[in-house]
């Protein structure tokens, strides 16, 4: 007889409909509270399907929250899809608190240390950088220079999967005569080469050039932020020092960004070296003194070394992207696991993407410490709301395309498992971007649901590890914070091992349990952060880097 006890799951007590583990055809029996029934049609695996009849608007249930309403009866057995069920979730409002939380066994991990970069504000570095950063989009070029200029020379060249080999190959078949579909058959060799020259400065783990389009020409609110989210940079663990390059004459003022910085750190003492275009003159007088700047500040950086830290000066930034049907059911609980024990242990970790926490507000906001904090964060989520519909594109559109297809086809489907991340521990602060979120405890960030926005917030409020959760793949990283991606099925993690550095696929084939899987991931993360285990996102050189202009982003 089949063994249909791993096909399909009931994530929580309340809910009315299963999960496919794997895919299951039409007719297939299904075992469940002692009755038997088969299913009305085909079910992919992550998709969900019924366990009752429900007839039109009835609720749908998962992780015993709202997560939709059907929208004409839909039979027992049948799969769930964006034809017969539609976004809902539930109101919220401010309740009491329940502070209770799983409190997972620590002492394993009490004595446990990493090796990193000690700064004089207390904080510690899981690596160390220095940071060439424009204040507007107008130094971009210059910055792109000075990286043409350095990189290479001081052995920081990431030459990952260098492509230039299949182009010439390539060049020479085409000039031998061949056709277009010779062209496209041919079969290349990829040539990967990891590093160039030897490194100048040995403890200094490279030089990030952060461009972007922002500074000026837009609002004063977004060149505010801009300049909070860069002091944030500047301040953070990771990084050093940096060489700033000014044009002058826009919004983003450097006077603004020493501002910000004195706001997160008073004591403030890295080398930081601003330089202003029209201040100086030539374009070449401005790039000689960064070039000098830079260098001198690399030689100060290179006298840090790594040194044992506790593991409650680790602050783990919680991510997810590319997520699929799964992503609730393994990958995010692992974190949720690991989230848990950090805090018992006096760390700090942050939640962030607030359109994916849609339909999970009552939760967390009972789980705030006090009342401010719980309003603070039910603001946030009704503000960002308002203005998303205003815009005609409320939280309900978040899925994308990609979740759609693999079983997250209703936002606040999407949102019930990403909360998975952040465990079940009282929230100890809101923060509105773009804020410093690294409290001990469970830190709220408010960022968009887009990927490389909510990381390059995470890692600006204090993260000096992000985990990465992806169902369906994403080469997403940053320039100073090392990510961790994190698969949350075997299938993905075999089909793409040059991105994804760990597999919660176990979980779902049966290997390994949450709680075992959470405490792996802990010794793989105490290993990144020590620098003796290197990311594949750090290893590709992927320094994804973008501000949040304050619109709608979901």
């Amino acid at each position: 007889m089949e063994n249909r006890r791993l096909s399909y799951l009931q994530i929580h007590p309340d809910d009315n409909v299963l999960v496919a583990l794997r895919d299951l055809p039409k007719g297939f029996l299904v075992d469940f509270q002692q009755e038997t029934f088969a299913l009305e049609t085909d079910v992919p695996a992550k998709h969900k399907f019924t366990i009752s009849k429900l007839s039109i608007d009835s609720p749908v249930y998962m992780y015993g929250v709202l997560v939709g309403k059907v929208n004409f009866a839909v039979q027992r057995g049948a799969v769930l899809t964006t034809e017969n069920l539609r976004h809902a979730s539930s109101e919220f409002q401010l309740g009491s608190r329940k502070l209770k939380w799983d409190t997972p066994d620590v002492t394993r991990w009490k004595e446990r240390t990493f090796q990193g970069f000690h700064r004089a504000n207390g904080t510690v570095g899981t690596a160390n950088y220095w940071l060439v950063i424009p204040l507007v989009f107008c130094e971009n070029r210059n910055v792109l220079t000075l990286k043409a200029a350095l990189e290479e020379k001081l052995g920081y060249k990431v030459e990952a999967n260098d492509y230039a080999v299949e182009v010439d190959e390539l060049i020479v078949r085409y000039k031998a005569g061949a056709s277009m579909d010779d062209l496209l058959n041919i079969n290349l060799n990829s040539a990967q080469r990891i590093g160039g020259r030897e490194k100048v400065f040995k403890n200094v783990d490279g030089v990030k050039f952060l461009n972007h389009e922002m500074g000026c020409g837009g609002t004063r609110l977004d060149s505010d932020a801009l300049c909070g989210l860069l002091a944030g940079y500047i301040t953070h663990p990771n990084v050093a020092g940096a060489t700033v390059l000014s044009l002058g004459c826009q919004h983003a003022q450097a006077s603004i960004l020493r501002q910000e910085i004195a706001k997160r750190d008073v004591n403030f003492d890295k080398p930081l070296y601003i330089l202003e275009q029209q201040e100086e003159g030539t374009e070449e007088r401005l790039m000689q003194k960064a070039v000098k700047y830079t260098f001198a500040g690399l030689s100060q950086a290179n006298k840090f070394t790594r040194q044992p830290a506790s593991l409650d000066k680790l602050c783990i930034g919680l991510e997810c992207g590319g997520s699929d049907g799964f992503s609730g059911i393994s990958a995010n609980p692992t974190l949720g696991y690991l989230s848990d024990t950090l805090v018992a242990l006096g760390g700090a970790v942050i939640l962030s993407e607030f359109p994916e926490l849609c339909g999970v507000e009552q939760e967390l906001s009972d789980r705030c410490i006090d009342e401010p904090t719980a309003e603070k964060f039910m603001n946030l989520m009704k503000t960002y709301n308002a203005k998303a519909e205003a815009d005609g594109s409320g939280f309900y559109m978040n899925p994308s395309p990609g979740n759609i297809r693999d079983g997250l086809i209703t936002d606040a489907i999407k949102s019930a498992g990403a909360a998975k991340k952040g465990g079940s521990s009282p929230i100890v602060s809101v923060v509105d971007y773009p804020g410093i979120a690294n409290r001990p405890g469970l830190n709220l960030l408010c960022t968009p649901g887009n990927d490389v926005e909510s990381t390059t917030a995470e890692v600006a409020a204090g993260a000096n590890v992000v985990l990465f959760t992806t169902g369906l793949g994403t080469p997403t990283g940053n320039p100073v914070a090392p990510v961790i991606k994190i698969s949350t099925n075997t299938k993905t993690f075999t089909k793409m091992p040059d991105i994804i550095d760990y597999n919660c696929g176990t979980i779902i084939d049966g290997e390994e349990t949450i709680e075992d899987s959470a405490d792996r991931l802990i010794e793989y993360v105490i290993a990144v952060a020590s620098g003796e285990q290197v990311p594949k996102s750090v290893r590709l050189g992927q320094d994804d880097f973008i501000p949040w202009r304050r619109g709608v982003s979901l």
